[in-house]
């Protein structure tokens, strides 16, 4: 078993916040696997997608039952492989497992914040995070790897701290929602704020199913019945799918904060690395990493051809990049479950940049 550790890190200066309003003190709760080597040189960040937290893999210290949500890609002989490296994962600024976000206390009131916490984004999550990487001391990460949100803030290491990223590993990501993405996320948080209880499982259910594809609803549900044998002619729960979702709406309420949701979802409904920086080619401008672009044959949340625009406009800045396209039937999500092509892929890649 590889040293593992649950921690707290605050930083009592306020951050500077893209809104141009600031937050402090903040806190950001993270968890590390393996041990940092003499040269601090082998320092492995990685970044959760919209509701992930600080807990990427083996067993919860209190629970041994909730193992951390990429175990199958953590540890000793894996991918991200804790004999050699020494992983980082920390909550981000906004969430609520651990870190600053709107059920923090605000010390100026004494109250919790709720909905006047400042909006956050992508780049003030990261630049909480390079404080975080101060504080232990690295200078320069080996890598920063995530999957859909956690490749919005690999990307943006590699933009908005270039010395400090040696390689950069965005999953399942865009640099920009489309249209019916940003739309899907419009609704669940129009649910939230509607009615906050009622709301968020709602939100949940409809995120969900932007996770998931229709061949991979149609290989686990089709269109079956639930504990009956035929249709209940009422508004009770007649389909399996039904059930499923509901199921992942209610189990959500008991682990998320709704305004915790409301506030990610808008980080993630402003990043548009184009938008900031002229274009794309503008925004990869100054970035050192090498770069190891994924992207997931069936998911239609983040679609293969937006990873290859930011393939495309790497290969025309002439920097290093690779692009691996997964074909797995399980969408957005399957970075969490279908992810060995990916999982042979790391091991080389890292050993590229010895």
């Amino acid at each position: 078993m590889p040293t593992v550790a649950s921690l707290a890190f605050t930083s009592v200066e306020p951050l500077s916040l893209e809104s141009g309003q600031t937050l402090g003190p903040i806190t950001l709760a993270y968890e590390t696997y393996g041990s940092l080597n003499a040269s601090h040189s082998n320092a492995i960040l990685v970044c959760h997608a919209l509701s992930g937290d600080a807990h990427a893999a083996f067993q919860h210290e209190t629970d041994p039952t909730y193992m951390g949500w990429w175990d199958s890609f953590i540890g000793p002989g894996k991918a991200l492989d804790t004999d050699h490296y020494y992983i980082i994962c920390s909550n981000v600024i906004g969430g609520c497992k651990g870190s600053t976000g709107p059920a923090s206390i605000n010390p100026a009131t004494g109250t919790a914040y709720g909905t006047t916490f400042p909006i956050i984004t992508i780049s003030d999550m990261v630049k909480a995070q390079k404080r975080l990487m101060d504080h232990l001391g690295i200078s320069q990460l080996l890598m920063v790897i995530g999957g859909s949100m956690g490749g919005m803030q690999a990307m943006t290491w590699a933009i908005d701290f270039p010395d400090s990223v040696r390689s950069c590993v965005p999953i399942a990501t865009t640099s920009k929602l489309s249209p019916q993405a940003l739309a899907f996320d419009i609704v669940g948080q129009n649910a939230i704020m509607t009615n906050p209880e009622k709301g968020l499982p709602l939100a949940r259910m409809i995120g969900h199913i932007t996770y998931l594809s229709n061949e991979s609803m149609a290989l686990k549900f089709g269109r079956k019945l639930q504990e009956k044998t035929d249709y209940s002619y009422d508004f009770s729960t007649d389909f399996q799918i039904e059930s499923y979702l509901k199921y992942q709406g209610e189990k959500f309420v008991d682990r998320f904060d709704a305004n915790s949701y409301l506030y990610i979802t808008k980080a993630i409904d402003y990043f548009d690395l184009s938008k900031k920086h002229g274009s794309l080619e503008q925004a990869f401008a100054h970035t050192q990493a090498k770069f190891l672009v994924s992207a997931i044959s069936s998911d239609w949340l983040y679609q293969p051809h937006e990873s290859r625009e930011i393939v495309h406009a790497l290969m025309r800045l002439n920097k290093p990049v690779t692009y691996i396209e997964l074909d797995s039937p399980y969408g957005h999500d399957a970075f969490l479950m279908d992810n060995d092509k990916l999982a042979q892929a790391i091991p080389p890649f890292l050993e590229s940049l010895q």
